[in-house]
C-alpha cells in the first residue's frame, strides 16, 4: 500500500489554513474544513505541487475552480488528482522539477 503524504513546510500550510479561511468567508458552500485541507495538502505533497500563494489571491472563479476540483477530483487512496484535473494553479512544471 502506497504511503500518502502531507508533508509541507509551515508556509504552505499557513497558506492553505488562509484558503479555508476564505473558502469559508466568499463560499455559500458548507464543507468540511479538515478534509478540504487535507485534499489541498494531500494534491500538493503527493505529484501536483500548488502555487497555494497565488491561489490564495486568485480571482473567485479561478479560486473556487481548483479548491473545488482538487475536492471532487482526490484520490484519498493515494493523494492523486484523477480524471486529468489539472488545477490554474498548480506550480509550472519548470518549478516542479526545482
Amino acid at each position: 500500500m502506497e504511503h500518502i503524504s502531507f508533508e509541507v513546510t509551515d508556509l504552505e500550510a499557513a497558506l492553505v489554513n488562509d484558503i479555508l479561511d476564505r473558502l469559508e468567508a466568499e463560499s455559500t458552500n458548507s464543507f468540511d474544513r479538515e478534509s478540504l485541507g487535507m485534499d489541498l495538502t494531500a494534491c500538493h505533497a503527493n505529484g501536483n505541487p500548488m502555487d497555494f500563494d497565488g491561489l490564495l489571491h486568485a480571482s473567485g472563479f479561478d479560486f473556487l475552480h481548483d479548491v473545488w476540483g482538487i475536492q471532487r477530483h482526490m484520490d484519498r487512496s493515494t493523494g492523486k488528482l484523477l480524471n486529468f484535473f489539472l488545477p490554474r494553479y498548480s506550480r509550472p512544471e519548470s518549478a516542479n522539477a526545482a
